[in-house]
């Protein structure tokens, strides 16, 4: 019996799936919403834990802007709406943007 040659499955042939493009989640400060909040929004929100989203509030604070996070498209839109949903919920003007990376 002869043995069947099967297809080669070389790097080569193969086709390559890219990763999907990444998009920074930014904070913008603004003076009416507290601190506290930002932590909160940070954790519930971004997952960060306390002492990171301690760094991450000072940040926005004091340079005006910080990264909250980098995720495919549809993920920061939803971040977005899930903190813009939270922030007018508790009468704040938080505002996220996204930036390609």
């Amino acid at each position: 019996m002869s043995q069947q040659q099967l297809p080669s499955t070389s790097s080569d042939s193969r086709s390559k799936t890219s990763s999907p493009p990444l998009f920074r989640v930014l904070m913008h400060n603004d003076d009416y919403t507290t601190m506290e909040f930002v932590i909160d929004i940070l954790q519930r929100v971004f997952h960060q834990n306390g002492p990171l989203a301690e760094r991450t509030m000072l940040a926005i604070h004091f340079q005006g802007v910080g990264q909250c996070g980098t995720f495919p498209l549809s993920i920061a839109e939803t971040k977005v709406q899930e903190v813009r949903v939270r922030a007018r919920k508790a009468g704040f003007p938080l505002r996220c943007t996204i930036e390609k990376e």
